[in-house]
């Protein structure tokens, strides 16, 4: 069976994860999945990830990162284009998540990247998730 919209899968997993103290989760791998978590490492999110391989299947290990009070680092996830209503900006209406200390994450012609990035190189596209 075919999933509908795995970015909202990988979120949900993190942020269950986040909920129930995990060390990692293991998400199923796509280019558009890899490109995310390397977007979330880049920005100190998570620890880090690895590629596990599950039989013929391909996982994504995420590292959760905590602080010195074993609080999550990421304080929300929330997955703004959906499957069923698209949202896209341009580059002068690039969001600002709470007030730039958190991330958007862009599908753009240049790839996926974050807000910070798009703005840097004057791009816009569609807004996957704001991280925060």
């Amino acid at each position: 069976m075919s999933m509908t919209d795995p970015i909202a899968d990988l979120l949900t997993r993190i942020r269950n994860g986040l909920t129930a103290s995990k060390r990692w989760v293991d998400v199923p791998a796509s280019n558009l999945k890899k490109r995310v978590v390397y977007i979330l490492k880049e920005e100190n999110f998570i620890k880090d990830f690895i590629f596990v391989a599950d039989g013929n299947n391909q996982l994504i290990r995420i590292f959760l990162k905590y602080d010195y009070s074993q609080k999550p680092v990421i304080l929300g996830l929330e997955r703004v284009s959906r499957p069923g209503r698209r949202v896209y900006v341009d580059s002068k209406n690039l969001p600002r998540v709470l007030d730039g200390l958190g991330i958007a994450i862009l599908s753009t012609s240049k790839g996926v990247i974050s807000n910070k990035t798009a703005k840097r190189i004057k791009v816009g596209g569609e807004v996957l998730c704001n991280v925060w």
